[in-house]
């Protein structure tokens, strides 16, 4: 079963979730805002995929972090930093299948990883 990771009012979660539905794909849901996200988990992702890609650096909880904060993420470990405490600036959503994990919302990856 695939475990997805996001935030439930996030449109671009909205749209994975709907078409994980139609695709009548079981899949478990974790809420960052209720529930939040490990250092053990974001360290899991980075080992498929570079951490920037985790960071949302298009998002307003990005925008909304002074110059000097961003500035102070560089590498793996300041962006799991910033990323525990603002869990709405991670990519979303992330999705586990397997022993890999596809990241916001693409339908054509969607039909080609989790069909």
């Amino acid at each position: 079963m695939l475990q997805v990771y996001g935030i439930k009012n996030c449109n671009t979660v909205k749209k994975a979730l709907t078409w994980l539905e139609e695709n009548q794909i079981d899949f478990q849901f974790h809420d960052f805002k209720k529930e939040g996200v490990s250092d053990e988990k974001l360290k899991e992702w980075e080992k498929k995929v570079d951490w920037q890609s985790l960071v949302n650096k298009k998002g307003t909880t990005w925008k909304k972090l002074t110059i000097e904060e961003q500035a102070q993420v560089v590498d793996a470990s300041s962006a799991n930093k910033v990323l525990k405490e603002h869990t709405s600036m991670i990519k979303r959503p992330v999705i586990e299948y397997g022993k890999s994990i596809l990241l916001g919302f693409s339908e054509d990856d969607y039909k080609i990883n989790l069909k």
